[in-house]
């Protein structure tokens, strides 16, 4: 359980830092973890390896939110994996689109 407590004091610190309400940190890492993930693996950003490592990254971290608050927040566990995985996903799908725009 030290983990869990010293990875909430984490995120609560990075949260603090940033300059709107935690959605804005979802966004920013969610992207963050993607753009990394392609670099690292060298793998294309319409590749399903980058998207997949943002899901398993926001599942694991909402499973410790859960674990550090004892109970699901459903509301806000929601609008969190909205927020980390909208642009990934949104920019993901467009990169794929873009061979059969250009004709």
């Amino acid at each position: 359980m030290e983990f869990v407590h010293q990875y909430e004091r984490a995120i609560t610190w990075i949260v603090a830092q940033c300059p709107a309400s935690d959605k804005f940190a979802h966004t920013y890492a969610g992207l963050t973890i993607w753009l990394l993930t392609a670099i690292l693996l060298k793998k294309k950003l319409s590749s399903n390896w980058p998207l997949a490592v943002v899901v398993l990254a926001e599942l694991g971290n909402e499973y410790i939110d859960r674990l550090a608050h004892g109970s699901w927040s459903w509301h806000d566990t929601i609008g969190d994996v909205i927020a980390t995985l909208f642009w990934p996903f949104v920019i993901s799908f467009a990169m794929r689109l873009r061979p059969a725009i250009r004709g």
